[in-house]
């Protein structure tokens, strides 16, 4: 307590400067105050240890869903021979555009889908946020199918076909995902798992095709099972979280979507999707580095006694926790290169790009967490639309949104008045 706000509880109690002459031997109130603050010893508690094995709960919590995040790219290389083959528009293999508009139309739908319900977890009420995804989750899979069958072109309708399955698994898993379903969603996924053996093998298609149909079953079964309670109590009442707010965070999933597809458009396909796979399995790592980051601002917020000594600390922190993202992100990206048959050592450039592609990710995911999901939601839509205009100047606009991320969260992680609340 500060010594200005003593002296406006005793004003509060009625103690005017004359009583306070006449009985404390004090000037004013704010005199008989910084006495009463220099007298009175102060004992802040210890903060609470974490309950033993938190940290290791939580990193396999978020090291699950970062697999969860990347075994439907399993879906693609069991999809590959099944799709239109030969050169499609814009210089891109055919069937590529159908894929893409499908995936950024889910990515975008389902990111703003996503903040609702979790505001409405947030407000404790489940059954509002499973009736939300109720209703958003089959209206963003019709969505992503809708623009990816007007985007196909001549002989690309098996893709469209397969872009409309990948809307409605994108629709399932957020339904999954927003309510805690994790392990449900990895048993849906467990099918894909037969597209290992295609990395070497040729697989007949009526098991590739029956593979995909199985797991996209079982994925829409899970979310429909969850989500049958909240059917039952019929559709939500008025009010609730105002739908503007969501937008922030979908514009955040197109940004963020396009910079990983800008990751993936390599040389050759396998260094591609090398880095997207690299970048999808980080994004486990990514949560639990942010739960870190947070709960080590607040220990110090209730450890330190000066602005600059937290600031210090904080600035300390951010560093080691993006440090540590990046060096999972080049492990992973290691790692996928050698497990992939004939894939070639990324070249320093394509690596470069890729972290500073990591940083703005995972800054932008700092900061949404944070509440200003606008500003990066801003920046990283500014890098994505550099980069598809100019391909060739992808490490810039990267490089300077990465800058521009960096700026702003020195700028408002160090301040103590952002980790209250």
């Amino acid at each position: 307590m500060h010594p200005d706000e003593i002296a406006a509880i005793l004003e509060s109690d009625g103690m005017t400067d004359e009583h306070i002459r006449l009985t404390y031997g004090r000037a004013d109130s704010f005199s008989l105050a910084e006495d009463l603050y220099a007298r009175v010893e102060r004992r802040h508690p210890e903060p609470a240890a974490p309950p033993a094995g938190a940290w290791y709960g939580e990193l396999a919590g978020c090291l699950l869903r970062g697999l969860v995040f990347a075994l439907p790219g399993l879906a693609y290389v069991l999809a590959a021979p099944l799709l239109a083959a030969g050169h499609g528009r814009l210089g891109l293999p055919a069937g590529t555009v159908p894929l893409l508009a499908g995936a950024v139309t889910g990515w975008v739908w389902n990111q703003a889908l996503a903040h609702r319900a979790y505001t409405w977890l947030g407000l404790g009420d489940r059954p509002a946020a499973a009736r939300a995804l109720l209703t958003g989750a089959p209206a963003g899979a019709l969505a992503g199918a809708a623009v990816a069958l007007a985007a196909a072109g001549s002989g690309e309708i098996p893709a469209a076909v397969f872009a409309a399955g990948q809307s409605l698994y994108l629709a399932a898993a957020t339904v999954l995902l927003v309510l805690g379903r994790e392990r449900a969603l990895l048993c849906a996924l467990l099918p894909l798992a037969g597209a290992v053996p295609a990395f070497r093998w040729d697989l007949p298609d009526a098991l590739r095709a029956a593979l995909l149909l199985v797991s996209l079953a079982a994925s829409v079964a899970f979310a429909a099972l969850v989500l049958r309670p909240g059917a039952r109590r019929g559709a939500a009442g008025r009010g609730g979280p105002p739908r503007a707010a969501s937008l922030p965070y979908g514009l955040f999933g197109l940004g963020s979507g396009l910079l990983v597809l800008h990751a993936g458009v390599s040389d050759t396909l396998v260094s591609g999707a090398g880095a997207v796979i690299a970048l999808t399995l980080s994004m486990g790592p990514a949560e639990w580095l942010l739960h870190r980051f947070r709960d080590g601002s607040l220990t110090r917020l209730r450890t330190l006694t000066t602005a600059r000594e937290f600031r210090r600390a904080v600035t300390g922190t951010l560093v080691l926790c993006l440090g540590g993202y990046l060096t999972v992100l080049l492990a992973l990206t290691l790692v996928a290169t050698l497990a992939w048959p004939g894939a070639p050592w990324p070249t320093l450039p394509r690596l470069l790009t890729l972290l500073l592609i990591g940083t703005v990710l995972w800054l932008g995911l700092l900061l949404q967490a944070f509440g200003a999901v606008t500003s990066a939601a801003t920046v990283c839509l500014l890098a994505a639309a550099a980069q598809t205009v100019e391909p060739a100047a992808g490490p810039v606009a990267a490089g300077g949104a990465a800058a521009v991320l960096a700026a702003l969260t020195c700028a408002l992680l160090v301040r103590p008045t952002a980790h209250r609340g």
